[in-house]
């Protein structure tokens, strides 16, 4: 685990700290589509390509796939999902979906914008 965390919002920190969502369609990743990496808002570690990325008219950005080794599967309480997060610090993603059928990876990471931060490619 990484020792250097970045200072959050009080929004921020309950959805990263305390696994909250935030609301559909609101998040400013949620139609954006330029070419770059999301890195977790907390710690700054690589999560997604934007070669993953895809619309799935859910509300919240998606994702097919991750970056090797970034993301961590949780079974939820509930049972009924599972959460996703920073392998690197812990920090609350969202929820990851199998078999839906939206893409040839069938899987889709719904991830909270503001859990990510984007880095643009460089030109």
């Amino acid at each position: 685990m990484s020792t250097k965390l970045n200072r959050l919002t009080p929004e921020e920190e309950r959805v990263i700290v305390y696994k909250g969502t935030e609301v559909p369609f609101s998040g400013e990743y949620e139609e954006f589509f330029e070419p770059g990496i999301y890195v977790c808002r907390r710690c700054d570690a690589p999560l997604y390509r934007s070669d993953d990325k895809f619309d799935a008219h859910c509300g919240w950005p998606s994702f097919d796939d991750e970056i090797k080794g970034a993301v961590k599967r949780v079974p939820d309480p509930d049972g009924e999902r599972t959460e996703i997060e920073c392998a690197n610090c812990g920090a609350h993603l969202g929820h990851v979906f199998i078999g839906e059928g939206f893409t040839p990876k069938d899987t889709r990471h719904c991830v909270n914008s503001i859990s990510m931060k984007f880095i643009p490619k460089k030109k």
